[in-house]
């Protein structure tokens, strides 16, 4: 059975980003501008939060898929494409947590 990835629900946001109508909340989202887009990732960040310190296991589950979308909308608001965040992470496996850290601090 294939496995659903990040990358599909990329794709799938895409596509609802290029379809137009009423019938897509992707497009209504990207419709509203990308400070909107930044509103909805953190009330899903918030929630996330709750859902982790409330230690209620299938809400964080259901929160953290909620904060991945809304992340993603926010990166194609932005015009910025996950291939991105992922080169960035790549350049950060080189190097401890700690030192990736300090090396941005300026």
């Amino acid at each position: 059975m294939p496995r659903f990835t990040i990358h599909d629900l990329a794709a799938t946001i895409d596509a609802r980003a290029a379809a137009g109508g009423e019938s897509s909340y992707t497009r209504k989202l990207l419709d509203k501008g990308a400070e909107h887009c930044a509103k909805k990732f953190g009330e899903e960040a918030v929630e996330t939060v709750i859902a982790a310190v409330e230690n209620d296991r299938a809400h964080l589950i259901a929160e953290g898929a909620d904060l991945l979308y809304h992340f993603l909308v926010l990166l194609k608001a932005r015009g910025v494409k996950l291939e991105e965040v992922e080169a960035a992470l790549d350049k950060r496996t080189n190097m401890s947590g700690l030192e990736e850290k300090a090396s941005r601090k300026g």
